[in-house]
């Protein structure tokens, strides 16, 4: 039963007409191919001690493939109720991911990027169960790229950047307004300061505060890891350390 849907992709072409039909082989190639890609995107989540790991990526991307599948027997035998179940599988997606967002005890929001690559995952797998191997296999290598790669890139450009978030630490919460002064010296600006109710009873006053660098000498030549090393100077200070999201 050959899928007119599939004809024209490259990779398919390559294969064979067998694997744009609703054969036994092209299921399993799919199946196959979902899992393993889903796989390398797990692994490299798991391997940052990321709270969804390769696992829980096989299963999101198995479950898009599964739903296409079944979306091309229905509207191949039905003609009818095509997509249905793959929007539903995408849906069910969104809402796992979900599930890996959470903030730590420092205010930071954590597991966005997991939560996006699960997502595209899923999106991964159901293109792959409607037999678009090329769609699939250059997503896959884009997502796989962004997770590699672009962290190092984005860690670069916001330490470079005007704003940035710290999680401080004080010995007692008088030293708060001298921390306040040496900031302004410094020729930074504070937008934001929230006190952090996750250290109630600790015996530190613990704060997320928002910081924009409006200096300009400080702009062209100082990184945030720069001012944060200089801060940590200060011997009020128990710790300090960027956020990052």
């Amino acid at each position: 039963m050959n899928m007119v849907i599939n004809s024209r992709d490259p990779i398919a072409a390559l294969f064979g007409s067998w694997s744009s039909d609703l054969t036994l082989g092209a299921i399993l190639l799919r199946v196959f191919l979902s899992l393993l890609l889903s796989a390398v995107i797990g692994w490299e989540r798991s391997s940052k001690r990321h709270s969804a790991g390769l696992r829980t990526f096989m299963l999101v991307a198995l479950a898009g493939t599964m739903a296409s599948l079944l979306d091309s027997y229905l509207y191949a035998n039905n003609g009818s109720g095509h997509f249905l179940l793959s929007a539903g599988a995408v849906i069910g997606g969104a809402v796992i991911s979900i599930h890996s967002i959470f903030y730590s005890s420092r205010n930071q929001i954590k597991g966005l990027t997991t939560t996006v690559g699960l997502w595209a995952a899923g999106i991964i797998g159901i293109a792959l169960g409607l037999g678009y191997y090329t769609v699939a296999l250059i997503s896959f290598a884009a997502l796989l790229c962004a997770l590699l790669w672009f962290p190092a890139l984005e860690s670069t450009l916001k330490n470079r950047s005007n704003h940035f978030e710290i999680h401080l630490e004080l010995t007692n919460s008088v030293s708060l307004q001298d921390f306040v002064t040496v900031i302004r010296r410094l020729g930074l600006t504070i937008d934001e300061i929230e006190q952090n109710p996750a250290y109630v009873g600790s015996g530190l006053s613990v704060y997320s505060i928002a910081i924009s660098v409006s200096n300009e000498m400080l702009k062209k030549y100082k990184t945030h890891a720069e001012i944060i090393e200089a801060l940590k100077s200060l011997d009020y200070i128990y710790h300090i350390e960027e956020m990052r999201g």
